[in-house]
C-alpha cells in the first residue's frame, strides 16, 4: 500500500493517460482494502491527491495537517491533497480499512465548499456508503469498461451523500428553522416564474429578511433566488420549445418577459446559444 501511494505522478494528466479504461473524471488511481500487519504505520508524508480511508475494523490514530484523529469502525476520513498526514496503530487493535484514492485532473471540483474543511466525514457502518466503498474495490479490480464506469459513478455517489450530510451538520440549526420556508420560496417561484417576481414578495410569503433569503437560499440550493427564477424560466422555456409549437415570442411570454429580445439576450447569456440554435441542436425537421 505504500509504495503504491508514495509515487502517485505529481500531474493529473499522466496519470489519465496511464489509466486507459478512465475517459472522464473521477481518476481512480487506487481502490483496495488493507489489513494492516503488526506495528504497520505511516510516517509523514503528503498525497497528491484525494484519499477516502475508511476504517472496516480497529482503531487507528491519523494525524492530518496537526489535528488529531482517532478513528474507529465506520469512520470515514477525507485527506486533500498535500496535506501532511501519518497514521499509527493503537496498541495491539488490529486495523482493516478501505482505502480510495483519486483526482479530477485538471476540472475543478467545489471540495472546500462541499465539506467546509472537514477531515473525519462522519461514521457509516451499516449505512449505503459502507456497501458502496466495498462495491467499488471489488469493480475496480475487474478489467472491463463498464465496471470502472460504475466505480465512478459509486464515487460521486457518495460525494454526494457526504456532502450532504456535512451540510446538514454544518447548518443543522439554520436547516431546522428555515428550510420550510426556503421550500415555501421555492414553490413559489416554481408556480409563478410567469409574474413579475420582487424580493418583496418573497420577503411577505416567508416572513425573512431580503439579504437573509438570499443567503440562506443559496447555500440550501446552490443559487439565489433571483437566479433560480431564471434557471427555471429557462427550463420552461426548452419545454416549451421542444414540445410545443409555440413561436419564440409567444414562448418568451409564456415564461414571463413581454420583450422577445430582451428574453433573447438572457437565453443565450445563460445557456450560450439562442433558443432557435438550442432547438437546431436537438430536432431535425424533414
Amino acid at each position: 500500500m505504500l509504495q503504491d501511494m508514495e509515487y502517485i505522478p505529481h500531474v493529473p494528466e499522466e496519470m489519465a493517460i496511464k489509466q486507459q479504461l478512465y475517459h472522464f473524471p473521477p481518476y481512480i488511481t487506487l481502490a483496495h482494502m488493507f489489513s494492516a500487519p503488526k506495528g504497520w504505520e505511516i510516517k509523514p508524508r503528503a498525497l497528491n491527491q484525494y484519499q477516502l480511508q475508511y476504517v472496516v475494523s480497529g482503531i487507528v490514530n491519523y494525524h492530518i495537517e496537526g489535528k488529531d484523529y482517532v478513528t474507529r469502525r465506520g469512520d470515514l476520513l477525507l485527506h486533500r491533497p498535500h496535506e501532511r498526514t501519518y497514521v499509527q496503530m493503537v496498541d495491539d487493535e488490529p486495523y482493516v480499512c478501505i482505502s480510495i484514492v483519486f483526482h479530477f485532473g485538471t476540472n475543478p471540483f467545489p471540495f472546500e465548499s462541499m465539506f467546509n474543511g472537514s477531515h473525519l466525514l462522519g461514521t457509516y457502518l451499516d449505512h449505503k456508503i459502507d456497501k458502496m466503498l466495498l462495491q467499488i474495490v471489488n469493480n475496480y479490480r475487474l478489467p472491463l469498461q463498464s465496471d470502472q464506469m460504475l466505480c465512478q459513478g459509486l464515487l460521486l455517489q457518495i460525494l454526494s451523500y457526504l456532502s450532504e450530510d456535512t451540510g446538514n451538520r454544518t447548518n443543522q440549526t439554520m436547516v431546522e428553522k428555515t428550510k420550510a420556508k426556503l421550500i415555501l420560496i421555492r414553490n413559489y417561484i416554481a408556480n409563478h416564474y410567469q409574474e413579475n417576481i420582487q424580493h418583496q414578495d418573497l420577503e411577505l410569503i416567508s416572513g425573512l429578511s431580503r439579504n437573509y433569503i438570499t443567503v440562506k437560499f443559496k447555500q440550501a440550493f446552490g443559487m439565489t433566488p433571483i437566479e433560480f427564477l431564471i434557471w427555471t424560466r429557462i427550463e420552461k422555456a426548452k419545454e416549451l420549445a421542444i414540445h410545443s409549437n409555440l413561436s419564440i415570442g409567444e414562448i418568451a411570454n409564456h415564461v414571463g418577459y413581454a420583450d422577445v429580445h430582451t428574453f433573447g439576450k438572457m437565453f443565450k447569456k445563460k445557456v450560450g446559444s439562442s433558443l432557435s440554435q438550442f432547438c437546431s441542436a436537438l430536432v431535425t425537421v424533414n
